[in-house]
């Protein structure tokens, strides 16, 4: 199985004032192709430094990075900004649509900055939008659209330049129960056509629905397990015990 990241020795410190604050300490972790992993941690653990590093949105202190093989180190803003488009596919909480264009437009804006033809930004487009259940709603502008649906949006743009990582930070936090469900069953349909999934969550019953659970505490990993997922038996049993 390949190799999508590798993460060794990372250290993250910010500095406020004379004040420096050590938000990871020398973290290690590998994540292959086709893996579905939660990153949990409560407040102030290294969760969001993490996923800041892994989206090469912030660079670390020190260690090393590499993502698809390729060390982040050293690389220009112009190279990062370039990766962050290219090789990584951002869902957000609070979805980050443009309110006044279209569902399609908003699912090509990262094509646009890929250079990607206008006729083949269309057609990914579309195809993203029908693969997240939104082929009728495409011309829909986001307050047009239920969070549910523009989450679902967000969804299909992280899709569209083929990114080696799908990275996506409390993507249902501005939802509601079921509505969360929905979103994650859509995750997890990808992962199972091949796509890595990271999402970085507080939640445990969002988490379960991956396939391996990452903690942090005080800027390191304390546990790296798989989730065992109970067998349907197993869960009618219970209820009806």
């Amino acid at each position: 199985m390949n190799q999508v990241i590798r993460i060794e020795g990372i250290s993250k410190i910010y500095k406020i004032g004379e004040q420096e604050i050590q938000a990871l300490r020398g973290v290690s972790l590998e994540i292959n192709q086709g893996e579905f992993v939660s990153i949990m941690g409560p407040s102030g653990s290294g969760k969001t430094s993490m996923m800041n590093v892994l989206g090469c949105l912030d660079l670390p202190t020190s260690g090393e990075y590499y993502l698809d093989g390729q060390p982040m180190s050293g690389i220009g803003d112009k190279e990062q900004a370039q990766i962050r488009n290219t090789k990584i596919g951002f869902v957000f909480q609070s979805f980050n649509l443009l309110a006044r264009t279209t569902a399609l437009e908003n699912v090509e804006l990262p094509m646009l900055y890929a250079g990607v033809t206008p006729r083949e930004r269309r057609v990914r487009a579309m195809q993203a939008l029908a693969t997240v259940g939104l082929a009728d709603r495409m011309y829909n502008k986001p307050n047009e659209l239920s969070g549910g649906q523009q989450q679902r949006v967000s969804i299909a743009r992280s899709l569209v330049n083929n990114p080696v990582i799908l990275l996506a930070d409390e993507p249902t936090g501005a939802l509601d129960s079921q509505t969360s469900e929905e979103i994650m069953r859509i995750f997890q349909e990808l992962n199972d056509q091949g796509r890595t999934v990271i999402i970085v969550t507080h939640e445990p019953d969002i988490a379960e629905h991956s396939k391996r659970i990452v903690r942090f505490r005080d800027g390191d990993i304390i546990e790296d397990k798989p989730v065992i997922k109970r067998s349907i038996v197993n869960s009618r049993k219970e209820a009806l015990a």
